[in-house]
């Protein structure tokens, strides 16, 4: 877990505000008993977990694709090719919806907007030399040139919601 409490008491209001401004039916499914709190959150979503991750295209069609996403200080982060077209999408609508499910135990679902880490030839985030750390220690430091061939996105979300039927089963990610 690498939040602090400020980033855990952000993360936890955004939890509680997305429950409470959904639909009667989404209340129905994702309740209290069947949620997570922030803490809970960032003890599960350790590691590299899968997302599905949405995009629009210019015409306005939605594309999902699947993207390595990690949960680090209370957001998604996820990378992609700079020659993808996700890339392409992201760089001309910023907008996403994510989901990372584990079967029937975990739903996390994320709707907001990206922020380009390490834009080519921009200046990158102020926090990217402690990802890019994470995320070579992770993959490795040779995997990929860092600098030309992968583009790193944060997710700042707008809203999110977490269902676990049965919190107190959900464990670390299974290839932890």
């Amino acid at each position: 877990m690498r939040e602090t409490p400020d980033e855990l008491h952000r993360l936890q209001a955004l939890l509680d505000a997305s429950l409470a401004r959904s639909t009667a039916h989404l209340r129905s499914i994702i309740n209290s008993e069947r949620t997570l709190t922030a803490e809970q959150l960032t003890r599960v979503l350790t590691g590299m977990c899968t997302l599905a991750l949405s995009t629009v295209t210019a015409n306005g069609e939605p594309r999902i694709s699947g993207v390595d996403g990690h949960f680090l200080h209370g957001t998604w982060h996820f990378g992609t090719a700079r020659s993808s077209a996700k890339a392409r999408h992201l760089a001309a609508r910023p907008a996403v919806s994510a989901a990372h499910l584990r079967g029937e135990d975990l739903g996390v679902f994320t709707h907001g907007t990206v922020e380009t880490l390490n834009p080519p030839g921009g200046p990158a985030a102020a926090d990217w030399p402690e990802l890019l750390a994470h995320f070579r220690d992770f993959y490795g430091h040779d995997a990929f040139d860092w600098d030309n061939d992968v583009v790193y996105y944060r997710l700042h979300p707008h809203w999110m919601t977490a269902f676990a039927p049965d919190p107190a089963q959900l464990g670390p990610t299974p290839d932890q």
